[in-house]
């Protein structure tokens, strides 16, 4: 090998040396960095669990609906069960409210209607050469009775005590928004009949939940805006005059 190209082979490799102990460096310097940064996707959790959600959710619609068929009924992802629902609650309400006609008597009629189908099937079956109709013997359980009629007593008494709680005047607070709960229901009750107020709660079951799920960022946004002004004004009203109000067992937040 001549000596001007063994001086361009060493030169070369001193480059080559280098350009790998930078290229290390610059690769410990990132590592570093990186060991000093915290995780993104913990400060993404960290910023979702902060947010605001209504009535103080930490679960998806669906789950707090049930998860089951009958969420995917409200939140519209079963359409033809949804609109079978919506459907017959809108033919009832129609021939109630707007036909004027009585529960009473759509049932009696509904019974004189199956009763003639099936006596006219029957006796004209020996004309027709047909077998009668195999009419199904049905009967209720008994265990599906007691176990309505054990979920109506746990309810009722957890409401009863609900009752008590908010009477006895511990909770000021809470007894509040029961009495303007109240008669906000009462207050829209005389503008719409109970079949009228019924059917509109049982349309708002198939169309609040659907928009929130479609809107919950704003609308949450918005309610927690909501929340600090009650509770601002609240804190007023506590420092004017629940504060003043003696009463034994008072409890304030």
């Amino acid at each position: 090998m001549a000596p001007g190209d063994a001086d361009s082979f060493i030169d070369k490799n001193e480059e080559k040396f280098h350009d790998n102990n930078s290229d290390s460096d610059s690769y410990s310097d990132s590592s570093d960095d990186n060991k000093k940064r915290p995780p993104v996707t913990a400060a993404k959790s960290n910023r979702t669990n902060a947010v605001y959600r209504l009535f103080g959710r930490d679960r998806p619609v669906h789950k707090v609906l049930g998860g089951g068929k009958p969420a995917d009924i409200l939140l519209w992802r079963n359409k033809r069960c949804t609109g079978m629902a919506l459907g017959a609650g809108t033919a009832l309400w129609v021939f109630f409210e707007l036909l004027e006609y009585h529960l009473i008597t759509l049932v009696c009629h509904l019974m004189i209607l199956s009763l003639g189908a099936l006596f006219l099937w029957s006796n004209a079956s020996v004309f027709i050469h047909k077998s009668p109709m195999q009419i199904p013997h049905v009967s209720v359980p008994q265990e599906c009775v007691l176990e309505v009629a054990s979920v109506l007593r746990v309810e009722t008494n957890r409401v009863v005590t609900a009752l008590r709680e908010i009477g006895t005047g511990r909770d000021i607070k809470k007894f509040l928004s029961v009495v303007a709960g109240l008669w906000v229901i009462s207050v829209v009750g005389s503008w719409f009949s109970f079949l009228t107020l019924f059917y509109l709660f049982f349309v708002s079951l198939f169309t609040l939940p659907l928009l929130y799920e479609k809107n919950e960022d704003q609308v949450d946004a918005l309610a927690e805006k909501a929340m600090i002004e009650i509770k601002k004004q609240y804190a007023v009203l506590d420092a004017k005059v629940l504060s003043q109000i003696p009463i034994a067992g008072f409890k304030k937040d």
